[in-house]
């Protein structure tokens, strides 16, 4: 192994030589210099991997000479020493020109830890989140094997997340895969919990053995809000938006606002489709479909076709809940980035409105880009890239500059939510059927659909799942954990073309588990 190699600058250097030997005796390279001058001149003749800068010194100081070797070498971390802990000195720590600094006198422990710190801290906790990751790999994997219910499967996704975002910091750990394998096991036995358990919940949606689903959430969050006559609510859905890429948007939100997060179960299908107007509504598909047959039609492979009632829909439900708004309600959906540029500059002028509801695209559309787009898979071309796709998107998007806006008002609560998620498929189901049968990926409604059960649960009467009827010979088939359907013909070439692909509207954690989140400007 190489040592790693340190430059110590200062003009008493004979005073901290044993602090050099401890430095040699722990295993590093160290050279030294007592004057700015010679070290500008060893660090452009050699390549130093920390360097110890004494504020005070004779002639050219630290500042100056931390100036000169930072116009050179940026990137070289410098760790300044200093007499007082002066408040600038902190500001040039936070700032990034100075990695830390050490108060005199200094102690060898001291000296050190800032080593270990910089030249090894990755490598150190990298190490402790290995071990911390294998340690819950074995706790998950079993509680697999346990009798779960729907908030032990919150907390096991919640886990899963979580370790996801924290090994994207530690890509040279190795274990992407384990938990990779690790969530093919959970969603396997997921699947097999929402097939048993499903039925029961949409029958029984007031006991307490039931989840917070898609039907629940205006209701339960949005109504409670608009009580406040004074209030004005903010109701955001993030179309196709996942819990990792709402921790990955939330860090950028935390410092504006104080956020709650809760979670809820989508409806099957986890189709824009369906759950979409479901969520606006507060009933499920068959329910539309049967109350509001005007506002339940158009072509399931449309989502426009399918989706342009969600503002009805949600009045509609008002008007059930006898809900009087003190104004208007206003519906926006934000499909490219001119329409959101729009309202981000308009945005005081919502203000004054009582309750807000605006349907952001851009995820749903993230997703199907990269299904269509070489170039975007090779951009994203895991579940980490995706993630930090999800994160540029944001960074520079109007959607968070409208956030940031919203920071700045009083009196306003901001709901944000999703439909559905989606999963990254990688394994195909072959499906059989006739040629009327609708083109979804995740699922699929048609005559005579035919497909290994092990691969998809199987829907003779969609009645029992609050699904419309659409004939006497229709039956309906949803994927189960990542698998995509794939008919016989050209089998091969489709199955290679769809293969990982993010899609939704079949059962996994990650299209089925979703954040409801409340902000309020700090």
């Amino acid at each position: 192994m190489n040592k790693k190699k340190l430059l110590w600058v200062d003009d008493e250097i004979e005073l901290l030589r044993s602090h050099i030997i401890f430095l040699t005796e722990k295993g590093y390279d160290v050279d030294t210099a007592t004057n700015g001058e010679d070290a500008i001149s060893m660090v452009k003749e050699k390549s130093y991997d920390l360097l110890f800068l004494d504020e005070m010194m004779a002639g050219m100081d630290g500042l100056e000479t931390l100036a000169k070797i930072k116009s050179f070498n940026p990137n070289i971390p410098v760790v300044m020493i200093t007499k007082s802990e002066e408040e600038s000195l902190m500001n040039e720590a936070i700032g990034g020109k100075i990695r830390d600094y050490l108060t005199k006198p200094v102690n060898p422990s001291q000296v050190l830890l800032v080593c270990k710190k910089i030249l090894e801290g990755k490598k150190i906790s990298s190490e402790y989140v290995a071990k911390d990751y294998l340690q819950h790999f074995n706790e998950i994997s079993g509680s697999l094997m346990g009798d779960l219910d729907y908030n032990d499967w919150i907390n096991i996704y919640l886990k899963l997340v979580n370790w996801s975002i924290e090994l994207d910091r530690h890509p040279e750990m190795g274990l992407k895969q384990t938990l990779s394998d690790q969530f093919k096991e959970a969603n396997k036995e997921f699947s097999r919990f929402v097939e048993n358990n499903y039925r029961h919940w949409i029958a029984n949606q007031s006991s307490n053995d039931v989840p917070t689903l898609t039907t629940d959430i205006v209701d339960k969050y949005v109504l409670k809000n608009i009580k406040d006559e004074n209030t004005s609510v903010f109701f955001f859905v993030l179309d196709c938006l996942r819990i990792d890429q709402w921790l990955i948007m939330e860090e950028h939100l935390r410092e504006y606002f104080t956020i709650e997060k809760d979670y809820y179960y989508s409806i099957l299908p986890t189709a824009t489709p369906y759950a979409r107007n479901s969520l606006f509504s507060g009933l499920y598909p068959a329910e539309i479909e049967k109350y509001y047959p005007d506002l339940w039609q158009g072509n399931d492979d449309d989502e426009k076709s399918m989706n342009k009632y969600e503002k009805e829909l949600l009045q509609l439900l008002l008007d059930r809940k006898k809900i009087k708004l003190r104004n208007d309600l206003k519906y926006l959906k934000i499909i490219d980035p001119d329409v959101g540029r729009n309202f981000e500059q308009n945005i005081h002028s919502y203000k004054s409105n009582h309750l807000s509801a605006i349907v952001v695209n851009f995820l749903d559309m993230i997703a199907h880009g990269r299904s269509d787009s070489e170039l975007l898979k090779e951009i994203a071309p895991d579940e980490a890239a995706y993630r930090s796709l999800t994160n540029s998107w944001f960074t520079h998007s109007s959607l968070l500059s409208t956030f940031r806006t919203l920071a700045g008002m009083k009196k306003i609560k901001i709901i944000v939510t999703t439909d559905h998620g989606s999963i990254r498929s990688l394994r195909g189901a072959k499906v059989l059927g006739d040629r009327e049968a609708s083109t979804n990926l995740r699922f699929k409604y048609g005559r005579n659909l035919k497909v290994d059960e092990k691969h998809a649960i199987y829907i003779k009467n969609p009645i029992e799942y609050k699904l419309p009827k659409r004939g006497v010979t229709i039956n309906y088939i949803i994927a189960k954990e990542d698998y995509y359907f794939v008919y016989p013909t050209d089998y091969h070439k489709y199955l290679s073309y769809y293969k990982d692909t993010f899609q939704h509207g079949g059962i996994s954690m990650e299209e089925m588990i979703l954040p409801i989140v409340t902000m309020e400007p700090k």
